[in-house]
């Protein structure tokens, strides 16, 4: 058990400390703590060359991270042998410098301008709140102490219990035993296993040989023969019993409830509309969107520092994962010095570690630039930027940030950040509107020209390759509608694949169940479907007449998923495009492929601009929804990518499974993920 635990400044002030008996804490607040007596005779005098100091009967180890200028400190009682001292001191200094590694940096900077002659600054060490900069540490601490304890009981208790000794096993006589030598018995009950089944399966075979031969008296000797010998075979498990069938043809409903085995519990259809815990099931309270004055509904915008946030626990648990095996893996001071360097540099992020050279009153050239702005580049890449779009951001930086003259790292961090978002914001900048409500609203104010009063409904169509998500975040995007008091018609045209109509069934029950608990006073959702095997260009022809004719606002056309190289699939989709002409073209992609999205999204582009231009100019990609956005943490490369080769907007990401999962992605997003590290 530890008796005090403490991080404080070379200069002695103490960011942290805790005590963990009234006797220590008593103790640590006189002069003659030991480790007053640390700080007094081994750092300052230098007195003690040894790796630990005692004084009173208490055992004190130290480490430094000479970066940040820090001491971290641990006292125990001298008479207890603990192991994992050293351990917890490196899983200490790991875990405080890779979470406060921006304050730690600011507060010796801070120090370092007070000490100047030259600068006189208001700010003093004691205005420092480090109770509420440390937040959350304690609590760091208690996980990664009990760790180590945990781990330290169980080795204690290992070592303290005694050996089982396996009892010896009789071996059964034998009458080669006089002359064989001393073997493990073991292994000659198997080798002897091993020979009869042998000599049994050679008997098999002759037996089928004599059968081959035309001689069947041969074959039963040999089968008995072979059941004559030590071992018989094993004899074959009993074969299913077949179901027997009533010779009247009359099935019954008990009969068929009998053989359905395809759901253990109650049909889904039988759900009610007023289950609440079903409904709850398919929506995520923390994931809705906001209502405006307007009344309009907009999805949430993604927020890439709150889910990081939440992985906080997760880090901290791998970091003890490793601290608890750093003693077999790791040795020596060299190791420790390593481990500090690498969680120094990590922690720093890009801004720190590309752009840190750059601190100083002084005018930017481009000589200054080029090793930076080279080292950058390859940062962007690893975030999966392809090497075009590199280029064109990092010439974007520079065009910012030569000539400009920046003084300390905080202005240096503004200026890259500033030059960084105005040049992806020129590539993300889309050719066309990313409002998709007031397109909707707007065409369906608008007259038709033909005599019928009845209005068009807004048409969208969803594209992509197998697998992608089509129809679960074409549902999202239904219950988006829905929220904003939208008549939504789903087409199913994927005609091809085997479930595709009835998943489709399942999500427009779903949605229809979650509008009526709603309450909404317009907005509803039904299904137009025609089967498999049919024409996904007829059917999604038929299904815009009938919204029409029933007054539907939104027809969300649904495409059965095909590989972007082939050239049949592609000209049976382009027909559809062709015939229907949908306001919208979306195009499915999934985020974790990487730059496989890119050519996916250029190469459906592409046959849809040369299939669909018989009937004139050829449709092409309107705009991109990425799904599995949860799974590639900050690697968006990907998607600045698509942005970038068809000037089309990211209308939404899909980032879970539930039908509020589906957020909208900013600029500032995107520069927030390729600045971490």
């Amino acid at each position: 058990m530890l008796d005090h635990c403490s991080i404080s400044h070379k200069g002695g002030i103490v960011l942290w400390q805790r005590s963990f008996t009234p006797a220590a804490s008593t103790l640590a607040a006189s002069s003659s703590s030991p480790v007053n007596g640390l700080v007094r005779e081994a750092l300052i005098e230098g007195r003690n060359t040894e790796e630990k100091y005692e004084k009173d009967g208490y055992a004190v180890r130290w480490t430094f991270v000479n970066e940040l200028e820090l001491i971290f400190v641990v006292a125990y009682q001298r008479i207890l042998q603990l192991s994992y001292i050293e351990d917890l001191l490196a899983a200490m200094k790991d875990l405080f410098i890779k979470l406060y590694q921006p304050f730690l940096t600011t507060f010796i900077e801070s120090l370092h301008v007070i000490r100047s002659a030259d600068i006189k600054s208001t700010t003093h060490p004691a205005a420092w709140d480090f109770t509420r900069a440390l937040d959350g540490w304690d609590k760091i601490f208690d996980k990664l102490l009990r760790g180590f304890e945990d781990k330290a009981a169980l080795d204690r208790k290992s070592r303290t219990k005694p050996a089982l000794r396996a009892a010896p096993t009789s071996s059964p006589p034998s009458e080669d035993l006089e002359n064989a030598p001393t073997v493990d018995t073991t292994d000659a009950e198997d080798a002897q296993a091993i020979s009869r089944n042998v000599e049994a399966l050679r008997n098999r075979l002759k037996g089928r040989q004599e059968k081959k031969g035309g001689r069947g008296k041969g074959q039963r000797s040999g089968l008995s023969s072979a059941s004559g010998t030590d071992t018989e075979l094993p004899r074959r498990k009993t074969a299913k019993t077949p179901r027997k069938w009533g010779e009247s043809n009359e099935v019954t409903a008990d009969d068929i409830a009998e053989l359905d085995f395809s759901m253990d519990h109650a049909d889904v259809s039988q759900i009610s509309n007023a289950d609440p815990q079903y409904l709850r099931s398919l929506i995520d309270e923390s994931s809705m969107g906001v209502k405006g004055k307007d009344g309009l509904y907009e999805v949430k915008d993604l927020d890439f520092t709150t889910s990081h946030d939440d992985d906080d626990d997760e880090m901290v648990d791998d970091a003890i994962s490793r601290a608890l095996n750093r003693s077999s893996n790791l040795s020596g001071p060299s190791a420790s010095s390593s481990t500090t360097s690498s969680a120094i540099s990590s922690s720093l992020g890009v801004l720190g570690g590309l752009f840190s050279r750059l601190t100083g009153s002084k005018v930017l050239t481009n000589e200054d630039l080029g090793p930076v702005l080279a080292a950058m580049k390859d940062h962007l890449m690893k975030k999966n930027v392809a090497k075009e779009i590199s280029d064109k951001i990092v010439e974007g930086v520079r065009e910012g940030l030569v000539g400009k003259r920046v003084s300390g790292f905080n202005g240096v961090k503004t200026q890259v950040r500033a030059a960084l978002s105005e040049s992806i914001t020129r590539i993300l900048t889309p050719k066309t509107s990313t409002d998709l409500l007031l397109a909707i609203r707007t065409k369906l104010s608008s007259i038709n020209s033909s005599t019928s009063s009845k209005r068009n409904p807004y048409t969208m169509t969803f594209v992509g390759v197998n697998g992608v998500g089509k129809s679960t975040n074409l549902s999202k995007v239904c219950f988006w509608l829905l929220q904003n008091n939208f008549k939504v018609l789903i087409a199913a045209c994927d005609t091809f694949r085997s479930g595709a109509v009835e998943q489709l069934r399942v999500h427009v029950r779903n949605l229809g169940m979650l509008a009526e608990q709603s309450n909404m006073n317009k907005g509803g959702v039904e299904l137009y479907e025609r089967g498999y095997g049919k024409d996904a260009a007829g059917i999604a022809k038929d299904a815009i007449s009938y919204a029409k004719e029933n007054g539907f606002d939104v027809v969300l056309i649904d495409t059965a998923g095909r590989m972007q190289d082939n050239e049949p699939l592609m000209r049976a989709l382009a027909k559809l495009v062709s015939t229907n002409n949908p306001d919208k073209i979306i195009f499915v992609g999934e985020a974790l492929v990487g730059n496989e999205a890119v050519d996916q999204l250029s190469k459906f582009d592409r046959a849809l601009r040369d299939f669909s231009s018989g009937s004139g100019k050829g449709r092409g990609i309107d705009g991109m929804l990425v799904t599995k956005w949860d799974t590639v943490d900050d690697k968006v490369g990907a998607a600045l990518s698509m942005t970038y080769v068809t000037g089309q907007p990211i209308l939404f990401v899909g980032c879970g499974q539930t039908y509020t999962d589906l957020r909208q992605l900013r600029v500032a997003h995107i520069v927030q993920a390729l600045l971490s590290d």
